[in-house]
C-alpha cells in the first residue's frame, strides 16, 4: 500500500509486416503506456500514422460535433451496445448529419431574425409612448425631426440657445420626445449633444406606432414557436440517434488510436521499435497476448524494472539494463540503439497500490497531486487518520448516521470516480463519527443516548458542561499526543526516503526533526524546568485520573534533561545539513500545538448543538458535588428548588419553545430542523476541512511532493460498442 506498483520498462520489436496486428492486440489488452519516440536513436524515425487515419479523424470530429449540437450525454445513455461497420457508420452518419445540420442551420435562422425582432421592438415601444404616427416623422425637405430620450427643459434651452435652429416645435410629455425643427440640417442634431438627449432611430414604416409594436410582437412569438418546434424535433432526433453518435465516437476514437499510435514508435524501412511501462506482474500476459497475435514476428523484452530510487530507475550495468542478451539491440534492417539509452526518459507512470476501503482516499491525495513513483503513498495514513480526527471532532450517533448515509448516496448515485471517492471517504468518517458519539453517550447533541446504552454516564465526555469540564483540557492534551505521533509518521517517511541518499542525509534532513521533537516534548512532559502546564505534568495532569486514569504525572527529571540534549543535537544536526532551515527549528513546537484545534472543533461543534436543543428543549441545572450539571427538559422544566436526578435544580437556563405553547412549539421544530441541518454542514466546512488540512499541511508537508505521471495505456474502456 505504501508503493506503487512495481513497473517494468518493456520494448516491443517486431517487422513492420505486423504492425498493425501488434497495435490491435496492444490496444485490447490496455496494457501498455506507450513513451514517445524521441528521435536519438540512428537510423531510426518517428512512425507514420497509418492508412485512413485522417479521415476518422474528420469523421470523430463530425460526431462530436453533432453531439454537441444535439446535447448528447454518455452518462445519459443507458441502451444497449452496438456493433459498426465501416459501410453502416458512413451511411448512418451521412444521414444524421444532413438531418442536424439542417435542423441547426433553421433554429440558427430562427435566432438570427428572433435577435433582429427583438432589437426593432426595443427601439419601436418609446414611440407607442409619444403618441404620433411614424409616417410623420419622415419625409421633410426643410424640416429636421430628431426623436429621443431626455430632459425636456434641457432641450428647450438647447434649441434656444443654438443660433443654427429658427423655429422648433417639441412634442411628448413624458421621457421620449420628439423634436421639430427648422431649417433642416445638421446643426439641430450638434445642438442637442449638450442636453444630454439620447437619439433614436425612426423605424422605416408608415404605420402607428402601436400597430408597428403588434407586428413585432405577433412576429417574436411565432419566431419562439417555430424556435420550440425545432427545439422538439432536435430532442426527437437526440432520443433517436444518441446510441449511435455514442458508439459512433467511440469506434473512430478506437480507429483514431490504433491508426496514429506507430506516431510513437522507432522504426525504419522494415522494423518498429515500441518502448513503454506496464505493471511487471502484467509483462507475461503482454507477452503471451502478441506471440498468441503475431507469433514469432515479434520479441518482447522486459528491459528493467524500475527501482523505488528518487529516479524510479533500475541501477546496474548497461548491458543488464538492455536485457539478458547484452549488447546494443539492433533492428533487421540496420537501425542502432544505445544499450544505456532508452527511450523511455522518464520517471515510471504510477499505479497506486490501494484497495477496498482505503481506495476512496486516493482521492483526496490527488487533490494534491498523485505520489512520485519513488515516493511513500500517504493514502493508507489519510484512511487511518482522517476519519479518526473528523468522528472525534463530532462525535454524534445521530450526525454519524446522516453523514453515512449522505457518502452511501453519492457511492451509489453517481457515476464520477471522484463523488463515488468522496462518498466513500465520507460513508467512513459517518461511522467513526457514529462510533465517538456512542462514547460520548451523544445523538444529535442530547445525552439520553449514555443512559440507553451505557446504563448512565458514557466512558467518554466532551467537556462541555461544567460538570465534565476536565474533559476539554483532556482532549487538549490528547490533541498533543495525536499530533506528535501523527508527525512521528510524517517525518518518519521522510527519513526512510531519504535514505536512499545515505545514512548521514537522512540523519540531518529528517532524522534531525525527529530528534527535536521527541526531544523537546519528553523535557515539557518531564516538566519543562517548572513550566509546563498543569494538564501535562505533575498530579494534576489529565493523565493521572484528572479525569483519564493512566496514572502517568509526567517523566522524571532525568528524562527531560536528556530530551532537551536530545533536541540540542537534532538541531545541530539540522544546521550542519541545511542552516536555512534552522530558522523553523520551532515547528517542532507550532507544528504539534496546531493539533489542538481537534479538541477546538470538538467543543465548538458540541456548543452549536447544544444551543439549538437549548432553544427548543430548555436546559435546567443541578447541582452536584463535581459542579454544575446541564439537563435538557426533554418532559417537562421542574422548578428551581425542586429535586431532579438526584439534586436540587439551581437554576433554569433557558425554558424551552417546547414549553411554551402551540406557536412556540411550531417554531422550535423549525429552528431544532434547521440548527441541527446546519451543524451537519458546517461539520464537514469545520470538521473535514480542519481535519485535511492536519493532513495536507502538518503531516504531508513532512515528506510528500507529489507530481507522479498517471498510467495510461493504449486502449479504450468500451462502453458503447462491442468488438462482434
Amino acid at each position: 500500500m505504501l508503493r506503487p506498483e512495481r513497473m517494468s520498462r518493456v520494448s516491443v520489436t517486431g517487422s513492420k509486416a505486423v504492425m498493425d496486428d501488434v497495435v490491435a492486440t496492444v490496444h485490447d489488452l490496455q496494457l501498455f503506456d506507450v513513451t514517445d519516440y524521441d528521435g536519438e536513436w540512428e537510423g531510426f524515425t518517428p512512425g507514420d500514422p497509418a492508412d485512413g487515419a485522417d479521415d476518422a479523424s474528420t469523421k470523430l470530429v463530425t460526431v462530436r460535433s453533432l453531439q454537441s449540437i444535439l446535447g448528447v450525454d454518455s452518462d445519459d445513455y443507458d441502451g444497449p451496445t452496438r456493433h459498426l461497420d465501416d459501410e453502416e457508420l458512413d451511411e448512418e452518419l451521412a444521414s444524421v448529419r444532413e438531418r442536424v445540420n439542417a435542423l441547426d442551420d433553421r433554429r440558427d435562422e430562427l435566432d438570427d431574425e428572433l435577435r433582429a425582432v427583438e432589437e426593432r421592438l426595443v427601439a419601436a415601444e418609446p414611440f407607442v409612448d409619444l403618441g404620433i404616427d411614424l409616417d410623420l416623422l419622415h419625409g421633410y425637405e426643410n424640416l429636421t425631426v430628431t426623436v429621443g430620450q431626455g430632459d425636456r427643459e434641457n432641450v428647450r434651452r438647447a434649441l434656444v440657445e443654438s443660433d443654427a435652429v429658427d423655429r422648433y416645435e417639441i412634442f411628448g410629455e413624458g421621457e421620449t420626445l420628439a423634436v421639430f425643427a427648422y431649417p433642416g440640417d445638421a446643426a439641430v442634431e450638434d445642438a442637442l449633444v449638450g442636453a444630454t438627449f439620447a437619439s433614436l432611430e425612426i423605424p422605416d414604416t408608415d404605420a402607428d406606432p402601436e400597430g408597428y409594436v403588434e407586428q413585432l410582437r405577433d412576429r417574436k412569438r411565432d419566431l419562439e414557436a417555430e424556435l420550440d418546434d425545432v427545439a422538439a424535433e432536435l430532442a426527437e432526433v437526440r432520443e433517436e440517434v444518441s446510441g449511435f453518435l455514442l458508439a459512433a465516437e467511440e469506434r473512430l476514437a478506437i480507429d483514431v488510436q490504433q491508426r496514429e499510435a506507430p506516431l510513437s514508435f522507432a522504426t525504419t524501412e522494415n522494423a518498429f521499435v515500441a518502448e513503454g511501462w506496464l505493471p511487471t506482474e502484467r509483462f507475461v500476459d503482454l507477452a503471451e497476448g502478441l506471440q498468441d497475435a503475431v507469433g514469432d514476428h515479434v520479441e518482447i523484452e522486459e528491459l528493467e524494472r524500475a527501482d523505488y530510487d528518487e529516479h524510479g530507475f533500475a541501477t546496474g550495468p548497461a548491458d543488464e539494463i538492455a536485457g539478458d542478451a547484452g549488447g546494443d539491440p539492433v533492428a533487421a534492417d540496420g537501425g542502432h540503439v544505445e544499450g544505456d539509452q532508452p527511450m523511455s526518459g522518464g520517471a515510471p507512470p504510477v499505479v497506486q497500490d490501494n484497495s477496498g476501503a482505503v481506495k476512496p482516499f486516493e482521492a483526496l491525495v490527488e487533490i494534491i497531486n498523485k505520489p512520485k513513483y519513488s515516493e511513500l503513498d500517504p493514502t493508507v495514513i489519510l484512511f487511518l487518520t482522517f476519519p479518526v480526527f473528523f468522528g472525534f471532532m463530532i462525535g454524534d450517533l445521530g450526525y454519524g448516521l446522516l453523514y453515512m448515509g449522505i457518502g452511501y448516496a453519492l457511492m451509489s448515485q453517481f457515476d464520477s470516480d471522484v463523488v463515488r471517492s468522496l462518498g466513500g471517504v465520507g460513508l467512513l468518517a459517518g461511522v467513526f463519527t457514529a462510533i465517538f458519539g456512542v462514547l460520548y453517550g451523544e445523538v444529535f447533541g442530547l445525552h439520553q443516548l449514555g443512559e440507553v446504552v451505557w446504563g448512565g454516564s458514557p466512558p467518554l465526555h466532551k467537556g462541555l458542561s461544567p460538570e465534565h469540564a476536565d474533559w476539554a483540557t483532556a482532549w487538549l492534551a490528547v490533541s498533543l499526543l495525536a499530533g506528535i505521533l501523527h508527525l512521528m509518521v510524517g517525518w518518519g517517511f521522510d527519513f526512510y526516503q531519504n535514505l536512499s541518499h545515505g545514512i548521514a542525509d537522512a540523519m540531518t534532513e529528517s532524522g534531525s526533526w525527529l530528534l527535536m521533537m521527541f526531544g523537546l516534548w519528553a523535557w515539557i512532559f518531564a516538566g519543562a524546568s517548572g513550566s509546563a502546564p498543569s494538564i501535562l505534568y505533575g498530579t494534576d495532569s489529565v493523565f493521572n485520573g484528572h479525569p483519564l486514569p493512566l496514572g502517568f504525572a509526567g517523566f522524571p527529571d532525568i528524562v527531560g534533561t536528556v530530551g532537551l540534549a536530545v533536541f540540542v543535537v537534532g538541531l545541530v544536526l539540522l544546521l550542519y545539513g541545511e542552516p536555512l532551515e534552522g530558522i523553523e527549528f520551532l515547528n517542532v513546537l507550532v507544528n504539534v500545538l496546531s493539533y489542538t484545534r481537534l479538541a477546538a472543533v470538538l467543543l465548538a461543534k458540541a456548543g452549536m448543538a447544544f444551543v439549538v436543543n437549548l432553544l427548543f428543549f430548555g436546559v435546567y441545572v443541578t447541582e452536584t458535588g463535581h459542579g454544575e450539571a446541564w439537563h435538557f427538559a426533554m418532559g417537562h422544566m421542574p422548578e428551581v428548588g425542586s429535586t431532579a436526578h438526584g439534586h436540587e435544580v439551581v437554576e433554569i437556563m433557558f425554558g424551552g419553545l417546547l414549553h411554551g405553547g402551540i406557536a412556540a412549539f411550531l417554531g422550535g421544530v423549525v429552528i431544532l430542523v434547521l440548527g441541527h441541518l446546519l451543524v451537519l454542514a458546517l461539520g464537514v466546512t469545520s470538521a473535514g476541512l480542519q481535519a485535511i488540512r492536519l493532513e495536507y499541511v502538518e503531516f504531508f508537508g513532512k515528506f510528500y511532493e507529489g507530481g507522479g505521471r498517471d498510467y495510461n495505456p493504449l486502449g479504450y474502456e468500451r462502453r458503447f460498442t462491442s468488438e462482434e
